[in-house]
């Protein structure tokens, strides 16, 4: 990773012009005044940072999700593929790198510039902002790479970094954290009426008690990754997310406008950036009854619309599309629509159009709507967690309680993506709320008594929660029941024994991989394989199968 950070003047102009500050002004003569090639001369309001820096953020995740999203069959591609389905990758390429590139440059010296502008002005609601972003940021990233460079990340002069363990990454995401709850718990200096946060704040819009809250998100997502770990402390877990989202009015997404491909969804029709994939049959089966879990033989013929099935989810047509036929399937990965040889029976795309020439204006479905917010965290992922940590210690009420809520907020937040239109004759609002109904009093897809919850129930319907946008919190999930482990620990051949019940591994593995799935993404090629070859080699990063060792989280 160079020290040059060249994005300066995109990332300054684009902050400003979502600001509103350019209304007369160009970016250019703006910025006439910049003489460092390297870094700004001079630092700006803190306001004018943060939209950019927040986009950034949720396009990293979204670019590369393309690729995690084949190893966690959120997706799978449309046609046959050898590589990411495989859990492979594209070596002497950037491809999955995007969030790398994003910790490092657009937010990189950029937020510590914020942060330090803000602390000057005593605006500490921006410097609890800044402090928890980078250590959000610095999560994602161990999550995503294992090791990672943190220490000498911002050092000037270096040319060669080294990497730090996952283990100390999770150590500064703790302090950095804990550094954002106390600034943003302050009330002197200017913050409150004073305050210029919601000027910039594409998230939470200036909330600072929100922005708190997500704060204490972070440490339970934190404290959860370690369940494989001695130290591992499920009282923590839930006293942090106790103090955290309070309901879905609290979630953290950021905004898109979706008037222009500027300011669109990464997701959108007007990007065009996942013509080429359809839904999992994993997924599908999560929400059409034929999951070996999340089923009730007592349901079967009780759909109001597919006669003779199997209660259909009400998440099911909200987010998952259709064949031509109107029933949904999904695909095998590395597959592909190619095993079904009925055209009619392929699954459409992700935007629930027949062709994959998407008009830029087709309308919102689900998260890859234009203007469609991209979530970050949620109130229900972290209800997940808490029941998670409540049923590794034992407290099965709570565990319980906390399912019930998360499930309920899934389906409250899903709803608000139900329209009445055209295309479907029945009253969709209807028919979601008399699926959600059934659903709900089902036993065996909602446990009424604590001892008749499992592990499995917790974890499948996080996945579905999280579908779509919880892309390496759903693979930390996989990764430390190292993808088709039982409760137990132990792994045999009947997926139906998974603690993802149901999931199961492509028919063949990448190349390299010497028949292992992967467990990490190799470092942005274009800075670490170009630059910083010396520091890869010390820990092992030269290797072909590099990504398939294990992380330190998942580690016993």
């Amino acid at each position: 990773m160079k020290t040059r950070y060249n994005f300066f003047k995109k990332i300054v102009c684009a902050s400003l012009f979502t600001a509103g500050a350019l209304a007369t002004t160009s970016c250019d003569n703006y910025l006439d005044v910049n003489t460092n090639p390297n870094g700004p001369d001079q630092v700006v309001a803190p306001h004018l940072y943060l939209p950019a820096m927040q986009s950034e953020l949720a396009l990293g995740i979204q670019f590369d999700s393309r690729y995690l999203g084949r190893y966690i069959q959120n997706w799978n591609a449309r046609d046959t593929d050898l590589t990411w389905d495989r859990h492979g990758y594209v070596s002497g390429s950037d491809a999955a790198g995007q969030l790398w590139r994003s910790v490092y440059w657009p937010m990189g010296q950029n937020l510590t510039d914020m942060i330090d502008k803000a602390a000057e002005e005593e605006r500490w609601d921006f410097v609890g902002v800044g402090y928890v972003m980078r250590a959000f940021g610095w999560q994602l990233l161990t999550d995503y790479h294992g090791e990672i460079v943190v220490k000498q990340a911002f050092e000037p002069g270096r040319t060669t970094f080294d990497y730090d363990s996952q283990e100390y990454v999770y150590e500064e995401v703790r302090r950095l954290t804990m550094l954002a709850i106390e600034n943003l718990k302050r009330t002197d200096g200017k913050v409150g009426t004073a305050s210029t946060l919601a000027q910039g704040d594409l998230i939470y819009g200036g909330d600072r008690s929100k922005w708190l809250r997500f704060a204490y998100g972070l440490l339970a997502v934190n404290e959860s990754r370690l369940t494989n770990k001695s130290t591992f402390n499920p009282d923590k877990v839930i006293e942090y997310v106790d103090q955290a989202l309070q309901s879905n009015a609290d979630d953290a997404s950021v905004r898109f406008e979706g008037a222009v491909s500027s300011d669109t969804n990464f997701f959108g029709p007007r990007r065009g950036n996942l013509n080429s994939y359809r839904q999992s049959k994993f997924i599908v089966s999560l929400l059409d009854g034929t999951n070996p879990v999340l089923s009730d033989p007592s349901l079967i013929g009780d759909d109001p619309i597919f006669a003779g099935q199997h209660l259909k989810d009400p998440r099911l047509p909200v987010m998952l599309s259709p064949a031509n036929d109107g029933q949904y399937r999904g695909v095998t990965p590395s597959v592909g629509v190619s095993e079904y040889t009925v055209a009619n029976e392929r699954p459409r795309n992700l935007w629930n159009t027949a062709s994959d020439n998407v008009a830029s204006t087709t309308p919102n479905k689900y998260l890859f709507g234009n203007n469609a917010r991209f979530p970050l965290m949620t109130y229900a992922q972290l209800q997940f967690i808490k029941a998670e940590a409540a049923l590794i210690k034992g407290a099965k009420d709570v565990a319980l309680d906390a399912y019930t809520k998360g499930v309920n907020a899934h389906m409250n937040f899903a709803k608000t993506f139900v329209t009445n239109d055209a295309t479907t004759p029945e009253d969709e609002v209807a028919v979601f709320e008399q699926r959600r109904a059934e659903y709900l009093a089902s036993e065996k897809l909602m446990p009424k008594s604590a001892n008749e919850l499992t592990i499995r129930h917790i974890m499948l319907q996080k996945y579905i929660a999280q579908w779509g946008w919880g892309f390496i919190e759903t693979w930390s999930d996989l990764r430390r029941y190292h993808y088709i482990e039982n409760p137990d620990g132990t792994i045999d051949q009947d997926p139906s024994n998974n603690v993802f019940a149901g999931f199961t591994f492509p028919s063949q593995f990448f190349g390299v991989n010497q028949g292992e799935p992967a467990y990490r993404f190799r470092p942005r090629f274009n800075s670490e394989y170009m630059w910083n070859v010396a520091s890869l080699d010390k820990i092992g990063g030269l290797a072909p199968n590099y990504h398939t060792v294990e992380i330190w989280f998942s580690k016993k």
